[in-house]
């Protein structure tokens, strides 16, 4: 038996019997989710199990499935069966990790729940039968994304695992870009090294060659091969029973400025991972790492200005919009980011850093992104231009720049008491 996952649910088991004295409930009931479809349509979206089921279960999680827990020893499995040719069969995978749960299959899911007696909580979906016996609790949930942030041994070896699968594909995406393929070959090469398709991955990958760099969140694969290539940048991830990665990493052909750019960078990154400690406020090291980036552009020429005074014209967040980083884990942008307390006190982000999506003091076992990026976004840039007179900034160096489009290094770390441990350098 997988010890780690053992002792991740002996974990859990503990941590949400300890809910159940603290609400003063006899049940807590999680339902993994349930197909949808899109409008006037009989196909499918792609399911995303509910991450607080997931969190149970050593495999990828079916739609129609639910976990009780109570005050038993064993937490409750209920698995649908289906009689069905129109797709795989719904089978229960097999595995030692059964012998640590009560296990009920059944075909009618309302049989189940006519047991159900006593205060109860369900956190999904409106499941029919349920609503009448349980209730949901804002509170609850405010108390389980709090405590999601600390990771198991077990969760923190998914992680790990998804971060190598992920960098195989990354490997096979530098090489693809060097072969002088298009966005769309980069894709597939990432998702044939990475051993999945484009419905299991965390999110969907980012592949952006040259000026669609400086587009944060790329939606498009272009088939054709540009006339050039100057840049890759790729953010792309994998998963494993429900864990997802999240890396990112920029390539270029350039040989000068931007390369330059693109060597300090992954400077400024891996100093930054390294501070990722516990008791670091996390707001307090996004302005780190906008100063670095402002003595960057200051150092490169591009902006003139002292660092101070960047970040006080919003200068710097012009080249490096976005937040440094984000919780990691059963969800890309995971929960409770914001969230400094069990009973749900939210800490929103500083007006310098309004796109931070974390605001909490590090602590052991988080595992978090680190993403410090350099972009030349013409949007921004034009916006500076008309509202910022003694901007200091180089704007025929920057036009020179803009079809790089831009630079972001993403790494996975996770948080211990006196140090870092990179996932994805050091997996």
């Amino acid at each position: 038996m997988n010890s780690l996952y053992a002792s991740h649910l002996t974990s859990l088991i503990a941590f949400y019997q300890r809910t159940l004295e603290r609400f003063q409930l006899d049940y807590i009931i999680i339902a993994s989710g349930k197909k949808s479809y899109y409008f006037q349509d009989d196909n499918a979206l792609p399911f995303k199990p509910n991450a607080y089921a997931q969190q149970w279960l050593p495999f990828d999680l079916d739609p129609d499935t639910f976990i009780i827990i109570s005050n038993e020893s064993k937490p409750t499995l209920i698995w649908p069966l289906k009689e069905d040719f129109w797709h795989a069969p719904h089978t229960l995978p097999q595995g030692e990790w059964s012998d640590l749960w009560t296990i009920k299959q059944t075909s009618a899911q309302t049989d189940w729940m006519q047991k159900i007696t006593g205060k109860c909580v369900w956190i999904g979906q409106e499941v029919k039968g349920l609503s009448n016996k349980c209730s949901q609790n804002e509170d609850i949930l405010h108390w389980l994304n709090y405590h999601r942030a600390y990771k198991t041994d077990y969760e923190i070896d998914l992680l790990k695992q998804a971060n190598i699968r992920a960098l195989a594909g990354h490997n096979a995406a530098h090489q693809a870009f060097l072969n002088g393929k298009s966005e769309l070959e980069i894709y597939l090469d990432y998702l044939q090294a990475s051993q999945q398709t484009s419905y299991q991955e965390p999110y969907s990958g980012i592949v952006a060659l040259n000026k669609n760099a400086a587009v944060l969140h790329y939606e498009h694969k272009r088939p054709q091969v540009p006339d050039h290539f100057n840049t890759l940048l790729i953010d792309a991830g994998a998963k494993i029973n429900g864990y997802g990665s999240d890396i990112t990493r920029t390539f270029t052909t350039d040989e000068n400025v931007f390369n330059d750019l693109l060597i300090s960078m992954d400077s400024i990154q891996q100093t930054l991972a390294n501070k990722a400690i516990h008791g670091v406020d996390y707001r307090d090291l996004h302005l780190t790492c906008l100063t670095e980036i402002a003595n960057l552009l200051q150092e490169s020429q591009i902006c003139s200005l002292p660092a101070d005074e960047q970040i006080a014209k919003g200068i710097t967040q012009t080249f490096f919009p976005h937040g440094l980083g984000h919780l990691l884990g059963l969800q890309v942008h995971d929960v409770g980011g914001h969230q400094v307390s069990p009973e749900g006190d939210i800490l929103k982000p500083q007006s310098n850093a309004p796109y931070l999506r974390l605001t909490r003091t590090l602590e052991s076992n988080m595992v978090i992104t680190i993403e410090p990026g350099l972009y030349f976004i013409p949007m921004l840039l034009e916006k500076m231009l008309s509202t910022v007179p003694q901007h200091g900034c180089d704007m025929s160096l920057i036009k020179s720049l803009l079809p790089f489009g831009g630079i972001r290094i993403e790494d996975n770390v996770l948080v211990k008491d006196n140090m870092s441990v990179n996932l994805t350098r050091h997996s």
